[in-house]
């Protein structure tokens, strides 16, 4: 996977967290909270780790363009 597309991944994976939070605004029942709150916990993850895979993507071509 090159940076561009790990890039791409984060900035879906940012749209997904920004729709939950929304949802997490909106909802009045705690279950439903606590659930949104383990979804936003989840892709706040898969997010550090696509910026992290881009980062070592970026190096990695950068080193390879030396």
């Amino acid at each position: 996977m090159s940076a561009e597309e790990s890039l791409q991944r984060a900035e879906s994976l940012l749209d997904r967290l920004e729709a939950a939070r929304a949802r997490l605004e909106a909802t009045e029942e705690p279950e439903a909270a606590l659930e949104i709150l383990g979804e936003l916990s989840e892709i706040a993850r898969e997010v550090e780790a696509e910026i992290q895979r881009a980062k070592r993507e970026a190096e990695a071509e950068s080193d390879a363009e030396r």
